[in-house]
């Protein structure tokens, strides 16, 4: 058969589990739930007041010293800034500042929630670690460190400072017993937050305003230093503001160097570019060609009147050869080569070539002339305007520091008439109480305590009680090594079990006769199921319709019931008309007779020593006179030995009088009486009780019983409870108040 802890944990078993234990399942549920209301009446009404602010937006400082380089601050700040801001003012909420602060102002420190409780723990660390030095008596809170530190931790632990995200509002809250101390202190907490805004801002003018007031006359003296510097080094240069600016909005000023050297750049221009020309005109009047020099005439750029006259003078000459040509040609033409005026013709543009000559010559002598005039003047100009290039390069050295020193001295300046003007808002803003920190609530005082919450805490207690409970019932159910359903018997012993009965107590309440169940309630649940053993006895091998068959009932432990099982198996076996002995054969203990509620009489310990005369065998029942009891008698001082002696010829002549002996032995593992009678049974019924004998004593039991034996060996459970889901599963049937008639043999004892 598969073994226990092989089997898959299917949501049935659970609910088996939970079925079988939901005594522990309730009884946690109800502790837990019991202190849950328990802590609702007894503990302290707390009342929580709230209260919100808005940290505005960061502004510069309160001198400006973060713009002063600018010409306006930064009006927008990121998103991380405003965090950064939001969270500091919240971690200044939770500051020992504040929070001293608001205790000795609403003195705090004698209220119920700042009385030193004794605790445990601490106590306990006391013992191990060093306690510090004690606080000096009568001392202030602030002078008094162990007082400091056990009220900073009650203060914070009811304080409680949450940034809202997205926006730029803070909410309060403080808990306390007096609804109007947590309101007072949010208010106070808000009001403190303030005051240490303006504080800080306060202290960051003043300071400012006396530092500033120590290097404003430094730096008016460095300014009226600098303007002076500038004065000099603009009349050392020689330059003149006019007063004016041009249409790029520049400054206009005058110097004369700069004038005389724009000039003498552009003479020096034109001196080049004369001797450059006349320097063409040499060269052209050198080649002589009188065609070249034609073409020169009348240029005005040429700035010599000899040349020019010479020029003009060959372009004429050349024009009246040129008609002279002309008119020759065409002479020749009309007249032929031999026209006499041809001749004179010719004479007189000979004449004109020779004029045209010598004006070249002249015109070449008056050139060189103009060339070495116009290129000395182009030397003078030069040396002037190396000179005034000089001079200029000075002035521009000059200019540039002028333009440095000035700048300087108008920054110095205006850095001056700014902090003055920033120094005189300072004087204003330390007669002023501002503050980035607007309250948007104030703290009010609390209608309702916000603890205990009863409703939340009921329904913890409930949520928590069910949990626990249910996990204490697997634990219970894991731990447990005892037998709790007829499929763990089965499992164990490998087969189907004889039979299971429902629990019953048969202890003796007065000194008279006790009928088994089986008389007095021969309807009744616990009769069925042992009526229902018969039948199954009867169908086994071992048993015998002709009589003469031994039952051995056993237990492997004391207190699982066979005493009563055995009683009212004989009862029910002599009921089918069957002539049955019922023998205790437990010569230690006898249990069978304080079950019957009978007072000490011979028995079976004095039959097997041939002590007593007479039978201790009796009939007890007058309604049932087939069933015959023997008690065990008294106590003999080796039990053991005497049943080995001489039971087996006793069971032997029992069997020849009766059809059924019921032997009520002694449990198996504690001695081993019923060890040594096992072989001479023909069925041996081994009673196990639920929730009673473990699993390893069952175990062990039917190993022992079955070593050696060849005969049946069945298993009754015993002790089922009427709501047990096994019983009813066993027979087919569940709790429908199945019953011939009033069940009143279970008795929970």
């Amino acid at each position: 058969m598969e073994s226990a802890l092989e089997k898959e944990l299917t949501l049935r078993d659970l609910l088996t589990v939970y079925r079988r234990r939901r005594s522990v399942i309730f009884g946690t549920f109800i502790a837990i739930v019991v202190l849950g209301a328990l802590y609702c009446v007894i503990c302290t009404r707390r009342y929580e007041a709230m209260g919100s602010v808005q940290v505005q937006k960061e502004s510069a400082d309160a001198m400006g010293l973060s713009s002063l380089m600018s010409s306006a601050a930064d009006s927008t700040s990121d998103a991380l800034g405003a965090n950064i801001n939001l969270q500091t003012q919240a971690n200044i909420l939770q500051s020992g500042t504040l929070a001293l602060r608001t205790i000795e102002d609403l003195h705090l420190e004698g209220t119920q929630d700042f009385k030193p409780r004794w605790n445990p723990i601490g106590a306990v660390l006391g013992m191990v670690s060093p306690s510090g030095i004690a606080d000096p008596p009568s001392a202030k809170l602030e002078n008094a460190p162990q007082r400091e530190r056990a009220a900073l931790q009650v203060f914070s632990k009811n304080l409680k400072v949450k940034p809202v995200g997205g926006t730029r509002v803070i909410e309060i809250s403080y808990s306390n017993p007096d609804p109007k101390v947590a309101a007072a202190v949010v208010n106070n907490l808000m009001q403190s937050l303030q005051d240490y805004n303006f504080q800080t801002r306060y202290n960051a003018t003043n300071q400012a305003s006396i530092w500033l007031s120590s290097q404003l006359s430094e730096l008016r003296q460095e300014s009226e230093n600098l303007q002076a510097q500038v004065v000099n080094l603009q009349k050392e240069s020689g330059v003149f503001s006019l007063g004016t600016t041009d249409s790029q909005g520049r400054e206009q000023a005058y110097s004369g160097v700069l004038d005389r050297f724009q000039e003498t750049t552009a003479a020096l221009t034109q001196a080049e570019q004369n001797r450059i020309l006349k320097g063409a005109i040499s060269q052209a009047a050198d080649s002589g060609d009188a065609e070249m020099l034609s073409g020169l005439a009348g240029n005005t750029s040429i700035n010599s009147q000899g040349a020019n006259n010479s020029l003009m003078v060959i372009q004429n000459l050349r024009q009246q050869e040129a008609t002279q040509q002309a008119a020759l040609q065409e002479a020749e033409a009309k007249y032929g080569p031999s026209y006499p005026k041809l001749d004179e013709m010719r004479a007189s543009i000979a004449s004109l070539e020779h004029a045209i000559a010598r004006e070249a010559v002249r015109l070449r002598d008056r050139a060189k002339s103009d060339y070495a005039i116009a290129a000395q003047a182009e030397v003078g100009t030069r040396r002037q305007y190396e000179k005034l290039k000089d001079d200029a390069g000075k002035l521009n050295d000059k200019a540039i520091s002028y333009a440095i020193l000035r700048q300087e001295a108008e920054e110095s300046r205006g850095l001056y008439e700014d902090l003055l003007k920033r120094l005189k808002e300072a004087g204003v803003l330390e007669g002023l109480r501002s503050s980035n920190i607007t309250v948007i609530d104030p703290g009010r005082v609390p209608a309702k305590p916000k603890t205990p919450n009863v409703p939340l805490y009921m329904a913890v207690s409930f949520g928590v009680g069910l949990f626990i409970g249910n996990l204490a019932a697997l634990v219970v159910d894991t731990l447990d090594n005892k037998i709790n359903s007829i499929a763990e018997v089965e499992e164990i012993v490998g087969q189907r079990i004889l039979g299971a009965t429902p629990f019953s107590d048969l202890a003796p309440r007065s000194s008279t006769l006790h009928s088994p169940i089986s008389l007095q309630s021969p309807q009744s649940t616990y009769t069925e199921s042992v009526r229902a053993v018969r039948t199954a006895l009867l169908l086994t091998s071992g048993a015998s319709e002709h009589g003469g068959s031994v039952v051995l009932v056993t237990s492997a432990i004391p207190g699982e019931g066979k005493t009563l099982f055995s009683a009212n198996l004989a009862v029910v076996l002599a009921q089918s008309n069957r002539k049955v002995l019922l023998v205790d054969i437990d010569l230690r203990r006898g249990t069978l007779r304080r079950s019957l509620g009978l007072p000490a009489r011979p028995g079976l310990s004095e039959m097997l020593a041939n002590q007593d005369p007479q039978s201790p065998i009796v009939s007890l029942f007058p309604e049932l006179p087939q069933l015959h009891v023997l008690l065990a008698g008294g106590t003999p001082p080796n039990p053991s030995d005497l049943i080995e002696a001489g039971i087996r010829a006793r069971i032997a002549q029992w069997r020849k009088e009766y059809e059924f002996i019921v032997l009520d032995s002694p449990p198996v593992l504690p001695i081993t009486d019923a060890v040594q009678l096992n072989p001479l049974a023909d069925i041996t019924v081994l009673v196990c009780r639920v929730r009673f004998t473990e699993r390893m004593q069952l175990r062990r039991a039917h190993r022992i019983l079955t070593a050696d034996s060849k005969h049946y060996l069945g298993v009754v459970l015993n002790g089922l409870r009427p709501h047990d889901e096994s019983y009813y599963g066993y027979y087919g049937y569940r709790k429908y108040g199945y019953s011939y008639g009033e069940d009143n043999d279970a008795q929970d004892s």
